[in-house]
């Protein structure tokens, strides 16, 4: 058990993180016919490979060095899938290797493409090693034009593919293009998964997809170039994240590092993130559906990573409507993230965010703000008036948040704590930060406010920026 406590008043426990247990017995896939050559597809041996560990009881499955091609990898309980240096796993292109699932994506039931690596309902299960998985995302993911050169979006098209009606989204294949409209209105009626198939090169995959799982260890390799999100984990138990290097190119679309989704009992600690979107990321579902299952990601500790590029450094939401809570952040460096710690919501969600504890954070070259809680999350205007409406099961909260012994040394805006009229932030202390920016705090909706020993350095304007508030300490 772990006393977790910041500030004056956030105090809380976190059970010990367990390990999973893998027998001794391992195999190699080369011992069923497995080439390392980027060009054999290796789908089958290494599948004989894991079944081959299954009937012993358990076991690892070696990779060794090489250049390995296949099609997804599904883990089985008490598996261990280990990879040695030098060994490299490249997943087909081929959208007919990857069958349709019914899975979770953006908060929400969904159909979806198989994970390249992918476990569901398994107790103990691990990869581990030096080795290097690489999903193949630049065949799956569309590209939005504002964020290339214009040569590079002139590479693009030459290259194939298909462009929307705006001209502003390139993808791949004219099929995938075509499919977004097509699964919105599948997903509107709650159709089979049957009649998403003519659909399936939208449906993006996330490299790694464990879901409801225990006793989880992702040590050593790196995970990188994921159709969509890399590594997503959902209601899984018992995990732990140690040394992995998690990257996705800047422009990748979807391209999450890390999403623990309505997971419990976690530990992250001593990876690096290089990605496309947001790079640690806390989820718990969307509006009606997330708060139906009432799932919270809880009991989590991170500590020791970098975070190198990603549209916020450590993340809560937006889809948090299950709630989130009982979290340690520490000893973390984020550098040139567009914020670097965020938490965001928007009406409709609903879920509590509360008992987190984050310190010893340092950032620099931060493009938005150093630290930022937005509960305008897609609503437009966040300097405006927003008139409060009735509290229901559709209003967030965020409280009992302690922030300590940070800097950021450059950002746009130093704090920004913008809540709703109708319920505030409420309960955050600030201690011992040291931020310097081209603006100052900006306040608006917030309530038993604490800052402590705060030091800001402003470019321009004013260091404070405060309406609609009460009870503001500084």
């Amino acid at each position: 058990m772990i006393e977790v406590s910041g500030g004056k008043s956030v105090n809380f426990s976190i059970p010990d993180i367990l390990e999973p247990d893998i027998p001794d017995y391992s195999c190699s896939i080369t011992s069923f016919g497995a080439v390392g050559d980027g060009m054999t597809v290796n789908t089958e041996a290494i599948r004989q490979a894991v079944d081959a560990c299954v009937k012993a009881g358990g076991g690892t499955v070696v990779i060794p060095a090489g250049m390995w091609l296949t099609g997804p990898i599904r883990l089985e309980s008490r598996i261990r899938l280990h990879t040695e240096r030098g060994a490299v796993i490249l997943f087909s292109s081929r959208k007919e290797d990857y069958p349709l699932i019914e899975t979770q994506w953006e908060g929400n039931r969904a159909v979806r493409c198989m994970p390249p690596i992918y476990g569901e309902r398994l107790r103990h299960v691990a990869v581990t090693g030096e080795g290097l998985f690489d999903g193949n995302g630049d065949a799956w993911r569309p590209v939005k034009r504002f964020k290339m050169t214009a040569k590079r979006w002139a590479e693009l098209i030459r290259s194939g593919g298909a462009v929307d009606e705006a001209g502003e989204i390139w993808w791949p294949e004219e099929a995938a293009l075509q499919g977004a409209s097509a699964v919105r209105e599948l997903d509107r009626r709650g159709a089979p998964a049957g009649e998403y198939e003519p659909y399936k090169r939208f449906l993006r995959p996330v490299l790694l997809g464990l879901y409801e799982c225990s006793h989880v260890l992702l040590s050593g390799p790196t995970f990188q170039n994921s159709p969509a999100w890399n590594l997503h984990l959902w209601g899984c138990e018992h995990v732990t994240l140690r040394s992995a290097h998690i990257r996705n190119p800047w422009y990748a679309q979807n391209g999450d590092g890390l999403d623990l989704e309505s997971c419990r009992y976690a530990l992250v600690e001593d990876c690096t993130f290089d990605v496309g979107d947001d790079a640690i990321c806390m989820k718990s579902g969307k509006n009606e559906q997330g708060r139906m299952l009432g799932k919270p990601v809880q009991d989590v500790i991170i500590r020791g990573c970098t975070v190198y590029h990603g549209h916020g450094g450590f993340v809560v939401g937006s889809e948090m409507s299950g709630g989130a809570r009982n979290m340690l952040v520490e000893d973390c460096v984020f550098i040139g993230t567009d914020i670097g710690l965020r938490f965001k919501s928007t009406r409709g969600r609903g879920g509590v965010v509360e008992n987190i504890v984050i310190r010893n954070i340092r950032m620099k070259e931060i493009e938005g703000a150093a630290i930022s809680f937005n509960l305008y999350y897609g609503i437009s205007g966040e300097d405006g008036e927003l008139e409060a409406v009735p509290v229901t099961e559709e209003t967030p909260e965020f409280r009992n948040i302690a922030i300590e012994d940070t800097v950021c040394i450059g950002a746009q805006r130093a704090v920004e704590l913008i809540g709703l009229p109708e319920r505030p932030l409420h309960h955050m202390e600030f201690k011992n930060v040291k931020l310097s920016s081209e603006q100052g705090v900006f306040c608006r909706y917030a309530e038993d406010i604490v800052f402590e020993d705060l030091e800001i350095r402003v470019e321009t304007g004013p260091k404070w920026m405060i309406s609609h508030c009460d009870r503001i300490s500084r």
